[in-house]
C-alpha cells in the first residue's frame, strides 16, 4: 500500500481513531466509511467502558481522535469522557450515540466532548468533521517541518 509522505518522510496515515462502540454491524460501517472518506486509520475498539478505560489510560498520547458511543454492553460511554478528559490539546473526543438529545448533547458538552452526532442522520457530519482535522493535523504537521 503506498502512502504520501509529508516533509519529514513519515506516511501520512490519517487521524488515529479508537472506536468504542458495541454493535459489531455499526462499528464496521463505520470504520469502513471513515477509513474510505475521511482519512482515518483505525487503532483499535472497544465494546464495553472497561475496556475504553483500560485502553485510555494506557495509550494516553497514542491517538489523534476517539469516537465513544454511550450506551454500551457493560458501563456507560459517559466513563470514557470521563477518562479523556484530560487528554492533549490536539486530542478530539467525539460521541455518536442514538440519543443525541439536548440534554444529552448538553451533558457530553460538559465532559469536554468536541461534538456530538447522532447515528441516525448526522453521520455525513461526523465525516465531514473528520476529514476537517484530518487537514487541521496536516496543515500543523506541515508547519512544523519547516
Amino acid at each position: 500500500m503506498h502512502h504520501r509522505t509529508a516533509n519529514k518522510g513519515m506516511p501520512i496515515l490519517g487521524l488515529r481513531t479508537y472506536i468504542v462502540e458495541d454493535n459489531a454491524t455499526i462499528r464496521e460501517n463505520l470504520i469502513g466509511t471513515l477509513e474510505e472518506l475521511a482519512r482515518v486509520q483505525t487503532i483499535g475498539i472497544a465494546e464495553t467502558e472497561n475496556e475504553g478505560r483500560a485502553w485510555f489510560d494506557s495509550h494516553v498520547g497514542d491517538w489523534d481522535l476517539a469516537v465513544v458511543d454511550l450506551f454500551l454492553k457493560q458501563g456507560s460511554g459517559l466513563g470514557i469522557l470521563a477518562t479523556c478528559k484530560s487528554r492533549l490539546p490536539h486530542q478530539k473526543v467525539v460521541v455518536l450515540s442514538n440519543y443525541a438529545t439536548p440534554e444529552i448533547r448538553t451533558r457530553c458538552i460538559q465532559l469536554g466532548v468536541d461534538a456530538v452526532f447522532d447515528k441516525s442522520n448526522e453521520i455525513d457530519a461526523l465525516v465531514d468533521y473528520c476529514i476537517h482535522q484530518s487537514h487541521a493535523a496536516n496543515d500543523a504537521g506541515s508547519s512544523d517541518a519547516r
